[in-house]
């Protein structure tokens, strides 16, 4: 049932971020029927909803004159709820103080993510697809308030300005605000296709806009999905198998039934779900449950023998993905070879709200509530189990604290882990299926372990005139209802990032051999990215000191003409930080570069041995190249979030596996960055009136080569196995 939800709605919208056409607005503009049914015509807060002007799914104005804005992406830190909203406020010419921003709920119809043919949020694309969209929505409203006003006034409507939310009419020296006009305007038909603003005349567009929520986050009023509660609501948790693969054979649940609070104990296709009148009392009772498990076909191999199995891959050529000249003719004489083997651990995307997922189900359906990514798959998925119609169960996209890809499943495993539970309850009372930080770390869902072998050469001239790459990984999509990106039977996130090396090579060849395993693979913030860029960006820097070439100028070199905006925000990077100059003594620079999801971001790192004998960064300079910078506070939060968070893995994050049992438990063994290791940050956006594309990803690949080429100049030594407390310990 999902794969056939997903593949309908892909068939019927443009692939790509930049499908955004005539067509896209009359899908998003409602009959006058149907505004009753949708967000649109939600509750206000403070206002009245049978008065409010709702012209399209996005767009409201109450009596009062606030404007609401309906967002189709989750808000879970990175900013969209501020960004779109911006882009209705420009074009309605509205005040930034009348401004209000909501999560939209699960609607595929309305809301689908223009890129995915899905309601969803990942691959930096909420801006990307919903630039032109929402901007037209805001355009749409203006047109409508305008003719309403021209009517009222009996004016020519072309007279008529809006400036900071006033319209006015400066002949007869008439002015109202937006609610004076709601109600006439939502008696007119919305314009199919609005006129949109020339950039020369934006006012809010690429100005620093304050958060929309940031306010209510600081003083605790935002309400999360661990905030939410229904009358007589059950919490649940759920033991799942210690073992990938492992399955329930038997559960004595006498000593969890006489805790205090216990309401019942179910077993699901998942594990054993607790009932509880509250989370401590389950967690309690599922932590004196006796459970046998079947371990048939489960994942016993520990993290080294994994490590040592992909190895005996990568020494062999893999699936070709690019090849350029002729990468296994004879070496030119007596140039110089290198070659490198770089080994990248499981990683958990540990967002600081642990998962969650309420539901109240009934015999037609039901209501939910989640920090949901993916819309519409965990609503397809929650409906199949609860035998529904997706429509049939209602479910509203709450706030979420962080996700980094964890809340983006394929499977919606949360989503079904809730919706079994209600099920198995007999859907008798509420119930709130709540994580604990060492259950998503033990859950799985990682980003996946990779290993890559390369060997590269430099001739006499000091020219890179080898470069054999082989990944061996885990394939995030194979198997999933996302299968349909894949090319040839090849998962295009292995080699995202090295495929597309932006670097001009004369015999090139890069290869990948997808693995199988028990564990279940998941996207991490930037995905591929995260290890090919530091493949790439790490072994490149080698090859050009062994040519004895600058790290900014050889790679300049390399990039040539071809690829300008790659080089643009290499020289700017490079300028800020004032590459070339002297450096504080026991320092060093390193410098990366590196384009993920249309965004281009070069960083340079300044590093010092630490007394933990880690690298200390002091400072990390970072350009970015994002296409119309709708809000460059949010760009430049984005780029210092993703350096924080790549930096944090880099030094010290893995999940390993002992006899196939994950080894780490909380944030005391998965360690993360602390607030005294954050470096200072200084972040400049290049100007441009390319198409926006997106932020929250792209600032997190170049931090780790940045680090390591620094680290290597400062030391003499290459850190090729991941984190580098393993280097340490070594």
């Amino acid at each position: 049932m999902l794969k056939s939800v997903i593949e309908a709605d892909r068939r019927t919208v443009l692939r790509g971020a930049a499908a955004t056409g005539a067509g896209l607005v009359l899908a998003m503009v409602l009959p006058m029927r149907a505004r009753a049914q949708s967000g649109a015509a939600a509750v206000i807060k403070g206002g009245a909803t049978d008065t409010a002007f709702a012209p399209n799914a996005f767009v409201r104005v109450a009596p009062d004159s606030t404007v609401t804005v309906l967002v189709k992406h989750i808000e879970f830190g990175q900013g969209p709820l501020t960004g779109l909203t911006t882009l209705v406020a420009e074009e309605m010419d509205a005040d930034w103080s009348q401004m209000r921003g909501e999560l939209a709920p699960a609607n595929t119809a309305l809301y689908k993510n223009l890129a995915f043919g899905i309601q969803g949020t990942g691959g930096s694309t909420a801006m990307a697809n919903s630039y032109e969209q929402m901007r037209k929505a805001g355009a749409a409203a203006r047109a409508m308030l305008v003719a309403a006003a021209a009517e009222t006034w009996q004016v020519p409507a072309e007279e008529i300005t809006i400036e900071a939310g006033i319209i006015s009419h400066k002949v007869s020296n008439k002015t109202g605000k937006f609610g004076d006009f709601a109600d006439a305007a939502s008696k007119r038909s919305p314009p199919a296709e609005p006129s949109l603003k020339s950039p020369s005349d934006f006012k809010l567009i690429g100005t620093d806009r304050p958060k929309l929520d940031t306010q209510d986050k600081a003083t605790g009023k935002a309400v999360f999905t661990m905030d939410a509660t229904r009358p007589d609501m059950l919490t649940v948790v759920i033991a799942r198998p210690p073992l990938f693969g492992a399955k329930v054979k038997s559960v004595d649940d006498t000593d969890a039934r006489k805790i205090k609070g216990v309401v019942d104990v179910k077993k699901i296709p998942q594990g054993v779900a607790v009932y509880a009148k509250g989370f401590w009392p389950a967690k309690t009772a599922r932590d004196v449950l006796k459970i046998e498990w079947d371990e048939t076909g489960a994942e016993t191999r520990s993290t080294d023998e994994i490590v040592a199995d992909y190895k005996k891959k990568a020494a062999t050529v893999g699936r070709v993905v690019r090849k350029e000249g002729d990468a296994e003719k004879a070496l030119p004489e007596n140039a110089k070879t290198l070659q490198a083997e770089y080994v990248f651990p499981f990683l958990s995307q540990a967002p600081m709200e642990p998962l969650d997922f309420l539901i109240e189900a009934d015999a037609s359906g039901g209501e939910a509530w989640a920090g949901t990514q993916m819309q519409t798959v965990d609503q397809a998925v929650a409906a199949q189990i609860l035998g529904c119609r997706p429509e049939e169960l209602k479910l509203n996209t709450m706030m979420a604290g962080g996700s980094f890809g964890r809340r983006a499943t394929p499977n919606a495993d949360v989503a079904s882990e809730a919706a079994e539970a209600a099920k198995a309850l007999g859907r008798k009372k509420p119930i709130k299926l709540v994580f604990t930080r060492e259950d998503d770390l033990h859950a799985g869902y990682y980003r996946p372990l990779y290993v890559h072998r390369l060997k590269g050469a430099v001739d006499q001239a000091g020219n890179i005139a080898l470069w054999d790459q082989v990944i061996v990984g885990q394939s995030i999509i194979e198997g999933t209802p996302f299968a349909a990106q894949m090319k040839d039977g090849i998962d295009p996130t292995v080699a995202e990032g090295s495929e597309d090396i932006p670097y001009q090579i004369g015999n090139l060849r890069i290869s990948t051999h997808q693995t199988k395993l028990a564990i279940p693979p998941l996207w991490w913030r930037s995905v591929g990215h995260t290890h090919n860029a530091y493949v790439v960006e790490t072994f490149l820097d080698e090859l050009l000191a062994m040519a004895n070439k600058d790290p900014v100028e050889g790679r300049l070199e390399l990039i040539g003409e071809k690829n300008p905006r790659h080089a643009g925000v290499l020289r700017a990077v490079a300028e800020l930080a004032g590459w070339g100059a002297a450096v504080p003594e026991g320092r060093a620079r390193g410098v990366a570069l590196h384009k993920s999801f249309n965004t281009y971001v070069a960083q340079v790192a300044e590093v010092s041995v630490g007394k933990d004998k880690l690298p200390r960064v002091h400072k990390v300079w970072c350009a970015v190249d994002c296409g119309v910078a709708v809000n460059p506070n949010v760009i430049r939060a984005q780029m210092e979030g993703g350096i924080g968070y790549g930096l944090g893995h880099t030094l010290y994050a893995e999940i390993t596996l002992d006899k196939g049992r994950v080894v780490q438990t909380n944030f005391d063994t998965y360690r993360s960055l602390r607030i005294n290791e954050m470096p200072d940050v200084e972040v400049t956006i290049i100007k441009s009136d390319e198409a926006p594309t997106g932020v929250g990803e792209p600032g997190t690949p170049p931090i780790s080569p940045a680090v390591a080429n620094a680290w290597r100049k400062l030391t003499g030594t290459p850190v090729r196995h991941l984190p580098f407390t393993r280097h340490v310990q070594s």
